[in-house]
């Protein structure tokens, strides 16, 4: 299945030259262009058509670029926006992104840099909207209720008596890893779901993830030395100081370990979020998105953390094979992301009929009860 590169892409640029010049490179490249002279005339052109980019100018006579992204965002959350500076400021930078714009590039824009990031840029609009397909085909789910003393006793109890069990993630019939998955004795409580609902209605988020890498710092000796080992963080662990400290559990290890971060829960609004998730990857961590396609829609996840790995959630992978409208999704998916670079993992995979179409469709790394169930030591170790 080959998905189409091509774009409808909005240049916003007051000089005529340029203006004209990324048109004419853009054109050239397969793209379709309209322009604008200024962001007013822009809105008007949104208003009238569907764009997969729009490429702004910053400085601007009659509405700047910053003025016109939140006017965009208030219309749409999808579309991604690239601000353009000859003036480069950092907190100019810093607006752009904690707003929402998908990148910030700086006078002159070479033709590399231009097609490339219009290339991207078309993909990730193309996956946003594939997420809000498989939204809203999937529906959602609902949140844990109970009264605050009797989950903060739960919660304790779960705690005291967690665990962690390791299911393994093929590539075919090889194995390449393993993900972390937390288990509790606590009846209560018996999922991770649930669990990590507790912790976040608690203010407990952070007081979890350290117990669950220790756990996992416990086990990796268990594993071999180029074994990838998955552990989930809730986005909030994004937060605490203590996952980027030398001292984590987790930090002498970090080259064998991928950091999975749910789409099911919204990132922090946090201006320096972007340089922590690089903090991560520059210590050695991988970073992954789970739950694609059940979780949040739109942009922000893959602008902010710009995953090594996505995992299908198993909800758009469960009967793969007798849905056509999941084929379609998981097969555009897959294609897009391999173009970005981005390893997909299809997870829930119960039945030889769900990895044959897995397979058919681009998607060849597996996790499921089909290849390997949940266990308290993994197989290699056993």
């Amino acid at each position: 299945m080959t998905e189409p590169t091509s774009g409808n892409i909005l240049i916003v640029e007051d000089e005529p030259a340029l203006r004209e010049l990324y048109a004419t490179l853009l054109v050239e490249a397969g793209h379709r262009v309209e322009t604008a002279a200024g962001g007013r005339q822009a809105m008007d052109l949104l208003g009238n058509g569907r764009f997969d980019l729009i490429l702004t100018d910053i400085s601007m006579p009659d509405m700047d670029g910053l003025q016109l992204l939140r006017a965009v965002r208030e219309r749409d959350l999808d579309i991604p926006v690239v601000l353009v500076t000859g003036n480069p400021r950092v907190e100019t930078a810093v607006q752009a992104l904690e707003q929402g714009a998908l990148r910030y590039l700086m006078k002159p824009v070479t033709e590399a840099a231009l097609l490339q990031v219009a290339s991207d840029a078309v993909k990730l609009h193309r996956i946003a909207s594939l997420k809000r397909e498989a939204l809203a085909h999937l529906g959602s789910e609902g949140r844990l209720v109970g009264d605050r003393a009797g989950l903060d006793a739960s919660f304790g109890r779960a705690l005291n008596s967690l665990w962690m069990a390791y299911q393994p993630i093929v590539r075919s019939t090889d194995g390449i890893g393993y993900e972390a998955l937390v288990r509790t004795a606590e009846s209560t409580l018996p999922h991770p779901g649930a669990l990590f609902d507790a912790a976040e209605r608690l203010g407990r988020i952070h007081e979890l993830g350290r117990v669950i890498r220790a756990k996992v710092a416990d086990s990796l000796q268990l594993f071999g030395p180029k074994t990838s080992v998955f552990v989930n963080l809730h986005p909030h662990d994004l937060l605490d100081d203590t996952l980027f400290s030398p001292g984590d559990p987790l930090a002498a290890s970090a080259s064998s370990v991928v950091l999975e971060i749910t789409e099911r829960d919204a990132l922090p609004d946090l201006p320096d979020l972007r340089s922590r998730v690089r903090s991560l990857r520059d210590r050695g961590f991988r970073i992954a998105i789970d739950d694609l396609g059940a979780g949040y829609a739109g942009l922000t996840s893959f602008a902010v953390l710009e995953p090594e790995v996505v995992k299908l959630d198993m909800a758009l992978v469960r009967g793969v094979d007798r849905e056509p409208f999941k084929r379609r999704l998981i097969g555009s998916m897959t294609t897009l992301c391999r173009e970005l670079g981005i390893l997909v993992v299809a997870e829930g995979v119960e039945t030889e009929a769900e990895r044959d179409t897995l397979s058919s469709v681009g998607c060849d790394l597996l996790q499921g009860f089909l290849l390997g169930r949940p266990g308290q030591v993994p197989a290699a170790a056993s």
